[in-house]
């Protein structure tokens, strides 16, 4: 029987963007021509558990594991990804126009350490074309989610009129939408992650739709400048915070590139402190995502326990492959029992009370 082993030992041959574009490719196309692949998928690797159920958002997440953007970066492997057990897929992140990205090589394995570095720079189809694509689908068996970001071109003057118009356009055909001013990918980008700027942001936001904004943040930033940030959002209006996007400590990966952003293992700690921090301030306040270095039961149940209702993984996705999505599923609900939690929200937050 041909396993993930199988396949990753084939695709870690090959280019790290090549492999991306060939599981795309086969994504994309699979459930197309193949419409009982679904079914057998999601018999294989989603688990139904009502324990594992939550009202968010306005919406039902069956598990709380979600795909973080950057995979799906065109919205084009949904079905594929839901069927391999993903309780939501955030796609993205989109820009305004269509945009190539930053030169290659820009994508890099290090798959001792299990983790990525990426220099991508928003390369999408931009949101018309993709819009087109998610209308087709919403509303889509289990949430999905539009992460947003400018334009490399356009100046930050006038980025807040690059979100409006992605808030604008993705507002009836997502559950909810990510804003991102964090990633490291495009030049000047992280100097919006100011008060003023995201005061702009989210009162903006607020006008323009009535479903829930959230402000994913960077790992890099110092604990105090995160908490001040993100109470700005929140009293502007945002409905929650993602943290974390990729960090440049490069320090935390030897033999790395002096570009870029790093995810996967050697970012978990990073991630996990920060994350700490944030859900000190703000758990019972907002709702609380988190990602960075996710990769097992116990580090999804520890981060749900910090605080974080939902998680998301990426990195680790391409390492281990779909099991993990029905590991920590059903990790969580061996490690509900063993703690004598009978659903979810019970453990969301439980070091904090």
């Amino acid at each position: 029987m041909l396993t993930y082993d199988h396949i990753k030992r084939l695709l870690f041959r090959l280019n790290p963007e090549t492999a991306h574009n060939i599981t795309e490719f086969t994504f994309k196309n699979s459930i197309k021509f193949c419409p009982f692949l679904a079914s057998r998928l999601v018999k294989k690797y989603f688990i139904t558990d009502a324990r594992l159920e939550q009202k968010l958002f306005g919406t039902t997440f069956l598990n709380p594991i979600g795909l973080g953007a950057g995979f799906d970066k065109n919205a084009t492997m949904i079905k594929m990804l839901t069927a391999l057990g993903f309780g939501h897929v955030e796609f993205g992140t989109i820009t305004p126009k269509p945009q190539t990205g930053n030169p290659k090589p820009r994508l890099f394995r290090y798959t001792k350490q299990e983790s990525l570095q990426n220099a991508m720079g928003f390369n999408n189809g931009g949101m018309k074309k993709i819009k087109s694509r998610v209308e087709k689908l919403y509303p889509f068996a289990i949430p999905i989610v539009a992460n947003i970001g400018k334009n490399k071109t356009t100046s930050n003057e006038n980025a807040l009129d690059d979100y409006e118009k992605l808030i604008e356009t993705f507002k009836n055909i997502s559950d909810y939408m990510v804003v991102n001013i964090s990633s490291p990918n495009t030049k000047g980008l992280r100097d919006l992650q100011n008060e003023e700027f995201i005061k702009k942001l989210f009162t903006m936001a607020k006008r323009v739709t009535n479903k829930s904004v959230l402000l994913k943040i960077s790992p890099d930033l110092k604990t105090k400048d995160a908490i001040n940030i993100c109470n700005v959002a929140l009293e502007n209006g945002a409905g929650g915070i993602v943290a974390t996007n990729t960090t440049t400590d490069y320090s935390l990966l030897p033999n790395s590139q002096n570009f870029g952003g790093i995810s996967g293992a050697v970012l978990e700690k990073k991630s996990s402190d920060i994350f700490e921090q944030l859900a000190k301030e703000f758990y019972g306040k907002t709702t609380l995502i988190s990602v960075g270095g996710i990769s097992s039961a116990k580090t999804a149940y520890d981060r749900i326990k910090m605080g974080a209702s939902l998680i998301q993984i990426y990195s680790s996705f391409i390492f281990k492959g779909p099991k993990l999505n029905k590991e920590i599923s059903q990790g969580i609900l061996d490690l509900m029992d063993r703690d004598g939690f009978t659903h979810i929200s019970e453990v969301v937050g439980v070091d904090r009370k």
